[in-house]
């Protein structure tokens, strides 16, 4: 999800050498039809093209593994980028839990106890409320903005998005990295940035808990 396309997704991309298509969105439609609001997240669709899990954390790996080498990598990093280091640690992250439950489902189908019953999903599937469905609005019209040439006029749009729904991540992560790709702290036409932010909601908050 980015609105700077393949050209800014790429190196991710070949540097992860998937075996698999990767599809590049660059009008968060995802985040607008299906509810995802921060990465990693995933929702599963069955061979019937029916959702049988709502959107939520998808952690494949452990982030806060470490070894000799990745302490020593992180002691020469800059001061900013230890900062985050140190919040990811404090996160509520279990990487054991959804590769069992995506082997569970490929390999027991339909009957696999992760794959929610149709009104279980819909219980999950939380409806928007007003603000959401403006913080929606504010983001779009942000993102035609930014694609027709206008970032100003994108950066007022964004703001009020930010605003609305300051829980979502994808909104505040897309503004912030296209006025500065490489800060992390408080970026002064937004007065907010991922460090600040995640450090006064609380790391351990910052991903709700798998519900198996």
């Amino acid at each position: 999800m980015d609105a700077g396309g393949p050209a800014v997704a790429r190196p991710w991309l070949e540097k992860a050498k998937p075996t698999h298509p990767a599809l590049v969105d660059s009008s968060h439609v995802l985040g607008a039809r299906f509810g995802v609001v921060n990465v990693p997240n995933a929702f599963w669709i069955d061979e019937q093209g029916m959702i049988v899990r709502p959107p939520e954390p998808a952690w494949m790996e452990d982030p806060h593994a470490s070894s000799e080498t990745a302490a020593q990598a992180a002691a020469e990093m800059p001061p900013d980028h230890r900062a985050v280091r140190e919040q990811i640690a404090k996160m509520q992250i279990d990487p054991s839990t959804y590769p069992r439950m995506i082997r569970d489902w490929v390999r027991c189908g339909a009957s696999s106890r992760y794959a929610l019953a149709e009104y279980e999903v819909i219980e999950r599937s939380v409806p928007r409320s007003l603000d959401q469905s403006l913080a929606a609005a504010h983001f779009g019209l942000g993102e035609y903005l930014y694609r027709h040439g206008d970032h100003g006029a994108a950066v007022n749009h964004w703001r009020e998005a930010h605003r609305l729904q300051p829980d979502n991540w994808t909104y505040k992560r897309q503004a912030w990295n296209l006025e500065a790709p490489e800060s992390v702290r408080t970026i002064g036409v937004y007065g907010s940035g991922w460090l600040d932010d995640v450090r006064a909601l609380g790391a351990e908050n910052y991903y709700p808990k798998i519900v198996p």
